[in-house]
């Protein structure tokens, strides 16, 4: 086999090697957001912190999910004051 295909062929396997990772975070990151939307909108918190968090969500997608997550659930599963 000459060596400028061996070069091209691992040209080839780097690029899918890439895509395929590129492809897997883009999913993990959408699935991160529609679960912290779901959580968010099934959580025992009030209509306007609901909305407060939807939209830190959406504004800031990775960072407002991950906040939610670590955050702002518990803080809605805790119980009411009184």
């Amino acid at each position: 086999m000459h060596p400028a295909a061996l070069i091209e062929g691992h040209e080839q396997t780097w690029s899918w090697l890439v895509l395929g990772l590129t492809g897997a975070v883009l999913l993990a990151f959408a699935v991160l957001f529609l679960a912290a939307l779901v959580s968010i909108l099934g959580s025992r918190l009030t209509g306007g912190m609901k909305l407060v968090w939807v939209i830190f969500a959406f504004c800031a997608p990775f960072l407002g999910s991950l906040l939610w997550f670590a955050i702002g659930r518990r803080d809605a599963y805790l119980p009411a004051r009184r």
